[in-house]
């Protein structure tokens, strides 16, 4: 098979140019060929109808391909690799597309090619498969509680192997509740800790006298309020975070909680300014809403089961977490100047999640430098931070404001 075929002119005999298409076939007939596990097989076996490496083969050169060695290929990955042919309008396949599918990295061209084609997939549904085992039902549970295309559920079920598992929001919940279950026993109080008056001298709060101490923006997180507090975080995050995180990756995920939690504590240190800051509500709030904003703009796609349902009991439990919030950033502080801790850090993760977390789950396994919207929210982020660095450094002294004093 490493051998290359001759290459045929163009100023061939019809009866040669016979001959060499017959060659072509007897290629993807003969035992000799080895088992395509590699990119190196498969760029083998594309070389010998690519002889000038244009990178390209026909459409009909591919389809005889798949259909002598689509049993060694996952079957809804075959199934992806057909509708890539029949709808190709080129006449014409790419080798790189090709290796992208192989290895789980689809370019945007690609899926248009899948997504704007006329042929409808013809095997069953992922619901309709039986005989699964307990994991492979997880998985397939998964990919329809967050996936909205049936091709791009297949496709999930088909490669996710749970290596990395969803380590991410795992450690963050982990943490966050040991911080706390060590406060509790330090302060001695377990229900509205923040009322506590040496709660605020922990050096991971956000405090407005000591916002030069940049890890504080981010570190807020591992502080709440109370067990009321951090009971409704921890579910929320877990049950909407570690889905998320099993079809999107660490990466994407950990960057929309990490963005939710900067942009919340900025958010505060410019519309809240003599507020602290506790609690991971910006990081949740932007996962939810991203998650939330995603079912809506697909919601015929997403076939989750009672969805309507379970989107209206997520906002009231969102909204009922917001409202505790809001009563306890008026409630009478038990150390006066300072107030409660602010809820602008809410607001700050929803805004966060409805721009770069719409655009990263609207985007399963495509790449994000590819897509125009994704570079609009990145430089908006970008300048909303820079907007907050520079406003802490200067508006608190021109606006002269009465900060309360440091903890």
């Amino acid at each position: 098979m490493g051998d290359r075929r001759p290459e045929t002119h163009a100023s061939s005999s019809p009866a040669v140019a016979a001959s060499s298409e017959a060659e072509e076939i007897e290629v993807l007939e003969s035992e000799d060929v080895l088992p395509m596990a590699t990119e190196d097989h498969w760029k083998a076996l594309f070389d010998q109808f690519d002889p000038e490496s244009t990178g390209y083969i026909s459409t009909e050169k591919f389809r005889n391909l798949l259909q002598r060695h689509g049993s060694e290929l996952d079957p809804h990955k075959l199934e992806v690799l057909l509708a890539l042919a029949d709808n190709n309008s080129d006449g014409k396949i790419c080798y790189q597309d090709f290796v992208n599918l192989m290895s789980n990295k689809r370019s945007n061209s690609f899926r248009q090619a899948i997504l704007q084609g006329n042929r409808r997939l013809c095997s069953k549904a992922l619901l309709e498969e039986s005989g699964l085992s307990l994991s492979q039902r997880l998985i397939r549970h998964v990919a329809y509680e967050t996936l909205p295309r049936e091709i791009d559920r297949k496709w999930y079920y088909d490669s996710y192997t749970c290596c990395p598992p969803p380590w991410f929001m795992i450690a963050i919940t982990i943490v966050e509740v040991a911080f706390f279950l060590y406060n509790g026993v330090v302060l001695d109080r377990f229900v509205l800790q923040v009322t506590h008056p040496l709660y605020l001298k922990n050096s991971l709060v956000y405090h407005p006298q000591l916002r030069a101490q940049a890890w504080r923006y981010l570190t807020y997180i591992f502080m709440h309020a109370g067990i009321e507090h951090l009971g409704l975080n921890v579910v929320l995050q877990l049950l909407v975070g570690v889905p998320l995180e099993m079809v999107h990756g660490a990466a994407r995920i950990g960057f929309v909680y990490i963005a939710g939690v900067v942009a919340g504590s900025l958010a505060v240190s410019v519309a809240d300014m003599t507020a602290p800051v506790v609690g991971s509500s910006g990081g949740v709030y932007a996962l939810i809403s991203a998650h939330l904003a995603n079912i809506v703009m697909n919601w015929s796609g997403m076939k989750c089961q009672f969805k309507l349902l379970r989107m209206a009991l997520a906002l009231i439990c969102m909204s009922f977490e917001f409202g505790r919030a809001v009563w306890l950033r008026f409630h009478p502080s038990a150390y006066p100047p300072c107030p409660h801790p602010s809820f602008v850090a809410h607001l700050g993760g929803v805004l966060v999640g409805i721009t770069l977390g719409v655009v990263i789950l609207r985007n399963y396994e495509q790449r994000l430098q590819d897509q125009s919207l994704w570079w609009i929210f990145i430089f908006i982020y970008v300048v909303f931070v820079l907007f907050a660095i520079f406003w802490n450094v200067f508006a608190y002294n021109l606006l002269d404001l009465k900060l309360p004093p440091p903890p």
